[in-house]
């Protein structure tokens, strides 16, 4: 079952969505009337340029400099801003909204991140006309806390993927898991959990990387539901209750 609860204090840190498209050269045309159209939202712009490297087999005569000039190839990405809360790409074949300040997706009792998106991608597609999604993703990445009291504590907290029964958490560095699911329809989850160390601290670090393939533009809100609904009955099979009461409590 989703979680129908907006912790004050969630272990979600970046929640990211996307969708890609066949390369539509177009874009950079309606770039400027879709900068219009979200500028109440996302008043902050820049234009940056993503460089790609391609490799292919080439003549033994072609010297490597003269063959990394022709294929670093730079990308344009119309960015937009709303100071350090939100940020959305815009690039001839994607769009992206990524935020660090949501606690809820589509719960009453906090900024909806459905919401955004809905704003923004309405507002794109009203002026690109889109063919077909490639594909829509949703992305949740949380940064967990590990109590002390090793292995048994730990499990009481979450229930995990990673082989404590063989490795201790105690004397891991690192330790990481990662399965790809098949849901159906196009559906797919990828889930991640690791251990690492952020700002010189132990955590367990979550990633519901949520996508469906080969959608109509008009089903996108629908599906990234759908998304959503996947990735919180995973969070909340992987956590709990100690997690939950730590989420419950004020900052």
């Amino acid at each position: 079952m989703p979680i129908k609860e907006v912790f004050p204090n969630p272990t979600v840190i970046q929640v990211i969505f996307q969708i890609t498209f066949p390369n539509l050269f177009f874009i950079e045309k309606t770039i400027g009337d879709f900068q219009k159209r979200i500028m109440d939202k996302f008043p902050e712009s820049n234009l940056l340029f993503k460089k790609t490297f391609l490799f292919a087999h080439t003549s033994a005569d072609i010297k490597i400099d003269e063959m990394n000039a022709q294929n670093n190839i730079e990308t344009k990405v119309w960015q937009f801003k709303h100071q350090d809360k939100y940020t959305l790409n815009v690039l001839t074949n994607s769009i992206d909204i990524s935020s660090n300040i949501h606690k809820t997706y589509n719960n009453e009792g906090g900024e909806k991140f459905r919401e955004s998106n809905e704003y923004v991608i309405n507002n794109f597609f009203e002026i690109n006309a889109i063919p077909y999604l490639q594909r829509i993703g949703l992305r949740y990445i949380d940064h967990c806390p590990i109590p002390d009291g090793g292995d048994k504590e730990f499990m009481s907290y979450y229930k995990t993927s990673l082989p404590l029964n063989r490795f201790s958490l105690d004397n891991a560095i690192s330790m990481d898991f990662q399965t790809v699911k098949n849901i159906g329809d196009n559906y797919f989850l990828t889930f991640a959990e690791s251990i690492q160390y952020v700002l010189n601290k132990k955590k367990l670090v979550l990633n519901f990387d949520g996508f469906a393939t080969n959608k109509l533009p008009n089903e996108y809100l629908s599906v990234t539901d759908k998304l959503h609904e996947i990735i919180s009955a995973e969070f909340e099979n992987t956590i709990k209750e100690p997690v939950k009461c730590l989420m419950r409590k004020k900052q």
